[in-house]
């Protein structure tokens, strides 16, 4: 909690976490890790060096609560981890019937994350379409708490259906980031509907030393001081015409895939712009 909040001033800027996907990645060895560090300290290792990490294991398989705990214990006090919620649920032809997986994935240990529980992220398929009754009735089933601790979910949708104004509408009345999709071929809705942005930024070069150059980490540091402070992003597109309305949002953004070897290079290189 900021002074601000303390005080009950309200915020008029967010807190801007900045990390990659896992931690586990044989290219990062000598590029991001040091050839010596031993691979049970890897976590330990990233957790200093970037302030989130997006935890992909959770999608392949189901966790346990000692393993969360584990990664609560290996982990500063104020680093954040969010969850990409299991394929189980998300592949489901009815979102609507994901009942019983979406209790099944919350009773696994995630409560262990504590305070180090960030945003919760639902992957779909670039196959699924928008239907508004069967993504509503499933936006209900998500629990907006755990164990006393609020949640937040951030939606990464990939096919173009969903680039209309009234999903943008059902996120917002359900108090649900809708990822921004950069630098990929998927659609970007960039549309704030939560208090908090989840930004996944694809397009890091092998030919770049940091994944991106100076004028493209600038320019990505300059984007998420605005939404931070509830100003437009420039390079940023929406789906509805939106101007910025100025409430302080928490910022989470993780460099993915493009070339994975560089994102831990390129987390770090906008740290030290923010």
């Amino acid at each position: 909690m900021t002074r601000a909040q303390e005080s009950g001033v309200p915020k008029t800027v967010g807190v801007i976490r900045v990390g990659i996907g896992g931690w586990t990645y044989e290219p990062w060895r000598g590029a991001f890790f040091p050839e010596s560090l031993a691979h049970r300290r890897e976590l330990e290792y990233a957790s200093r060096k970037l302030t989130s990490i997006e935890i992909n294991g959770t999608f392949y398989r189901t966790q346990t609560p000692s393993t969360f705990a584990k990664w609560r214990d290996e982990t500063p006090d104020d680093f954040v981890f969010s969850v990409k919620a299991p394929r189980y649920v998300v592949q489901k032809r009815a979102l609507a019937e994901a009942g019983e997986s979406i209790a099944r994935f919350f009773d696994s240990g995630l409560e262990e994350l504590g305070t180090k529980l960030g945003p919760i992220l639902w992957q779909f398929a670039p196959t699924k379409k928008f239907d508004a009754a069967d993504f509503g009735a499933f936006l209900d089933l998500l629990p907006r708490e755990l164990n006393g601790q609020r949640l937040r979910h951030a939606l990464e949708v990939r096919h173009e259906s969903f680039m209309t104004e009234p999903f943008v509408a059902l996120a917002r009345a359900h108090e649900a980031a809708i990822v921004v999709a950069a630098d990929s071929p998927h659609p970007q809705i960039g549309d704030p509907t939560a208090s908090f942005v989840y930004l996944r930024v694809m397009g890091a070069q092998e030919s770049k030393p940091l994944g991106y150059g100076a004028a493209a980490l600038d320019a990505w540091a300059a984007r998420a001081r605005a939404l931070s402070r509830g100003q437009e992003a420039q390079g940023i597109d929406t789906v509805a015409p939106r101007a910025g309305d100025g409430a302080a949002r928490d910022v989470f953004f993780y460099f993915i895939s493009g070339f994975k070897a560089r994102n831990p290079l390129a987390a770090m290189a906008l740290l030290e712009r923010l």
